[in-house]
Parts: C-alpha cells; structure tokens; sequence
C-alpha cells in the first residue's frame, strides 16, 4: 500500500513544517543583533510531503505565488537532518538552489529521491566535504519548453523567471528557514539548461550569491524567445557577466564549479567550458572543472560526480551552520 501511496500507508501529501515552533530564537524570542543567522521572516507555505527519505526526513513542495516576479510555480523544498538537531536550533542553514535541465517543469528532477541528490549531501557532509545544504528546487520555466526555453532570464514580454529563480525562491526560503544572512550561504546548481542558469545568477548577482556548481551547462544564452532583443540577452551572458565582474574592482570572489562528462551528446559542451574557464579564470572569478571519465549528459552521471571535487570546492568557501 505504501508503494501505491495509499493513505494510511504513505505519508505523502501529509503537510510539513520545517524547524520546530521556537527554534533558534535566542532568548526572548528576539535574534541577537551580531547574529550571522537569519530567522524565517513569514508568512509560512503550505508544504506538503512529496517523499519521506529513509533518514526521516521529507521533500516536500509548495505552490510559491512570485511576489516580484509575478510568476506561480512549484518549489520543493528538503532540510537535512541536522536542521532540526537541537545542536543546531540557533543555527542558519546555507541554500543551495537545485536546477533542473530539460523542460524543467511540471516538475523538478532534483526533487525525486531516485537520483539521491538529498541523500549524498547527508553522506558528504558526514564525511566532511560539503555544508548541510537546505535545497530549493524550484520550476525553471513556465510551460513544457517542446524546444522554446527561457534561459532562466526575464526576456522581454515573457514571464520573468529569472526574477523567479534569483528573488522569489531566495524569498521562499527566508520566510521559511533558519538561513545565512551573507551570500556565503547561497548557492546554485544545475545541470544542462539548469546549469546554465545556475553560472548566470551567480555572475550576474554576485553580490547576493557565492558559488554554482554547473553540470554540462550551456555557456551562452540560446533560446529563441531571444530573438529582436540582442541587448538583454548580452546581459544575461555569461562570457559577458564574467568580463564585466573581472573588471570591476572590488568585485566579490566567485566560486564556479563545472563538471562535463567526456562522452556527452553536444560534442560543444566540453571545449565550450574549457574556452570559458580558460579565458575567465582570473581575479574575483575562481574555477574548477572536473571531466568525468565516460561521462554523459544525464543527472545520474552528474550526482555522484559532485562528491569528487565540486561539492568539498564550493563548500569550503561557504559558511553554515552558523549563529
């Protein structure tokens, strides 16, 4: 019955709360002023369970109505089990965005427990090389692309998921979780179209966000929604962003993490991100890129792989849990 998901043998669709009533209030129930954690600032979704891991802990999804983006989409949301360890009930957790490739709606993929994202975070941080990430996996664009993608950007006369992806999920996450008040506890990742989107927020905001990890990624927006508006589709670059932020100064540091499977369908991926990493490796832009050996261009190749090198890269710059 649990396998067919029929109540009362499955959890799923049961609502969840994240944190307990109280939790990381310092005493009084007022944040102390020098804190580096920040306190979820209301309203509260309505989560309900989409899955419940074998450690307890659950991925769960809300309907977010994007107050500045105007767009209404799907989030599914997973705190590890330390967020709710009374060792850490004072403690800000880091966010890291989780984007899809592909059509990237109705759903997620990053939400299905098949490819164990939520699952290798809890081992990885047990073994010491990544932060307890909270996840945010939101929709990445409006409709089923079938060919016509957004490029996680507000191009002209279509909905704006790019404010979608960069403000409203963020403000999602602070209304409902413990988290980090610095960009040092904010992060993408991605893969494919996601991976894309994921490099461009952080170039293009890195003021608000400090590391992606790109999987496969598209280097160079490309889609045709595009077409007869040349000047915002520069400034959704990437080899764009990254110029103008090597030639900033007082630049914040970016952390760029790129993983490309040696075997992936686009024969352009791979020379694409090393052209990027060779040219834009310099100053506030810092890079690594791992080639998996036999690597396509799947999520089930990209998962693991994090866990040899990009998770331990971006997490040594990033701060949590923290007070």
């Amino acid at each position: 019955m649990a396998y067919f998901e029929i109540p009362p043998f499955s959890d799923k669709g049961e609502a969840v709360s994240f944190g307990k009533p109280g939790g990381g209030q310092a005493a009084g129930g007022k944040q102390a002023p020098n804190s580096k954690m920040s306190m979820p600032t209301n309203p509260t979704a309505q989560f309900k369970n989409a899955s419940t891991l074998p450690d307890g802990t659950h991925v769960a999804v809300t309907e977010l109505d994007g107050k500045k983006s105007g767009f209404k989409g799907k989030v599914w949301v997973w705190a590890p089990k330390e967020y709710n360890d009374p060792k850490f009930a004072k403690s800000g957790f880091p966010v890291m965005i989780a984007l899809p490739g592909g059509a990237g709606f109705p759903v997620n993929y990053w939400m299905g427990t098949d490819l164990k994202l939520q699952a290798s975070i809890s081992k990885w941080y047990s073994e010491g090389k990544s932060k307890p990430f909270i996840l945010a996996m939101p929709v990445l664009n409006p409709e089923p692309d079938k060919g016509i993608y957004w490029d996680g950007s507000d191009i002209p006369n279509q909905p704006k998921m790019g404010t979608w992806l960069t403000d409203d999920v963020p403000d999602l996450m602070r209304e409902n979780f413990r988290t980090i008040k610095s960009r040092d506890g904010w992060a993408y990742m991605g893969s494919s179209t996601g991976g894309f989107a994921s490099l461009k927020a952080v170039l293009k905001y890195p003021e608000k966000f400090k590391a992606a990890i790109c999987s496969g990624p598209d280097i160079v927006p490309d889609s045709p929604l595009w077409k007869g508006f040349d000047k915002e589709k520069a400034e959704n670059n990437p080899e764009v962003l990254a110029k103008q932020l090597i030639d900033k100064k007082g630049a914040p540091d970016v952390y760029l993490a790129f993983q490309v499977g040696d075997n992936e369908n686009n024969k352009k991926t791979l020379p694409d991100v090393q052209k990027f990493v060779a040219t834009y490796t310099k100053g506030p832009v810092h890079t690594m890129l791992r080639v998996i050996p036999g690597g396509e261009h799947n999520a089930k190749t990209y998962v693991p792989n994090m866990g040899e090198g990009p998770i331990e890269f971006i997490s040594k710059v990033m701060e949590g849990p923290v007070e």
